[in-house]
């Protein structure tokens, strides 16, 4: 009753129904804003799983000694090299991620993320160009109807309740209507602290002037990464793309990427899986994707890092889980005398 007394009673009604209604938009988004923020742990419980959580081990039997596994032995350093080469090889036919002459809109989606981005971005296409449309038309009728012409002399007016009322309200629902799939895809899909902690395989990358080093500590397998010539290149590999030692993932499976740099600032960056993460020295980003498709992907460092930053490509061939173990055992044998101790980050800014 009070509210409705000090409507009726004060002078400028219009004025307060204005500061009322933006007043309530902020109210509105900061509670949307709350509750993105609130953990979401079944975000994207059909694309992967958390893992239990570790039972109490049962008291441990009486020591007893069990016969020695043989050994399983490693492959020759031949063998390992035909090995990682029969799943890295190129073929044309593979490749998905990569550019297309006249090419528009995105590379074709290969992860969960990816897809939900190509879905965001054609739902606010229709948005943006219904807007565009609406206000075109609205200001070629006005030039026509309102010109000097058909109106010699102008109307005086300076308020419209129904236009302003209107032209307030209409554009709150188009931002809630962006705004709710927009704080989902963020906090449900880039952000996901479930999917994080709980990958399949673990990736770390490390940026340097002018290459990368690729690193997985669940195997014990880093090498380095780097451009190839234009007098190395197989038929048919894109220049400025293909590398001599690329990327090996399993498909469908949760690749956490974990990011750091060595000299500069680098960026990561996979378009087909939804990926860009800063290279920064001293510090360690972290993101992931679930690669859903198999093939050749190519990416590139999407930071400027110095006079050669256009020649640090990424290539990743997400292959079978079969293929992709076929792999490691080559790639232990093959990367072995480039095991190095682990990166300094911080070693530059010691000296």
């Amino acid at each position: 009753m009070a509210c409705l007394l000090f409507y009726y009673l004060h002078p400028n009604r219009m004025k307060l129904v204005m500061m009322t209604l933006r007043s309530l938009i902020l109210f509105f988004f900061l509670a949307l804003g709350a509750a993105a923020l609130t953990p979401a742990s079944e975000a994207l419980a059909d694309n992967h799983e958390a893992k239990p959580a570790a039972e109490a081990a049962p008291p441990a039997p009486e020591a007893s000694v069990a016969p020695a596994e043989p050994e399983v032995p490693a492959l020759s350093p031949e063998a390992a090299e035909e090995a990682v080469a029969k799943v890295t090889t190129f073929d044309a036919g593979k490749v998905i991620g990569n550019a297309k002459p006249w090419q528009l809109g995105f590379q074709e989606a290969a992860s969960p993320v990816m897809e939900r981005f190509h879905w965001f971005h054609n739902y606010l296409l229709y948005i943006i160009t219904a807007i565009s449309v609406f206000v075109l038309a609205l200001i070629v009728y006005i030039c026509v109807r309102f010109s000097e012409k058909r109106n010699p002399k102008a109307q005086q007016f300076s308020h419209n309740s129904t236009i302003e009322i209107i032209w307030t309200v209409i554009p709150i629902i188009i931002l809630v209507a962006i705004a709710i799939p927009s704080v989902r895809t963020h906090f449900q899909y880039s952000d996901n602290e479930t999917i994080i902690a709980n990958p399949d395989l673990t990736l770390k990358v490390t940026g340097n002037q002018w290459y990368w080093s690729y690193e997985y500590p669940d195997f014990g397998i880093s090498f380095d990464s780097n451009m190839k010539k234009d007098d190395e290149l197989l038929e048919g590999e894109p220049r400025l793309l293909a590398v001599d030692n690329p990327i090996v993932v399993p498909v469908n499976k949760v690749v956490r990427v974990q990011v750091t740099s060595a000299d500069v600032i680098h960026a990561f960056a996979m378009p087909a899986f939804g990926v860009k993460q800063d290279t920064v020295p001293g510090r360690l980003n972290e993101t992931w994707f679930k690669a859903t498709k198999t093939g050749i992907y190519y990416g590139q460092c999407s930071e400027l890092c110095g006079k050669f930053h256009g020649f640090m490509p990424i290539t990743v061939h997400v292959v079978s889980e079969e293929d992709f173990n076929a792999w490691v055992k080559g790639a232990k044998v093959k990367f072995a005398s480039l095991s190095r101790a682990p990166l300094q980050v911080a070693h530059a800014a010691q000296q």
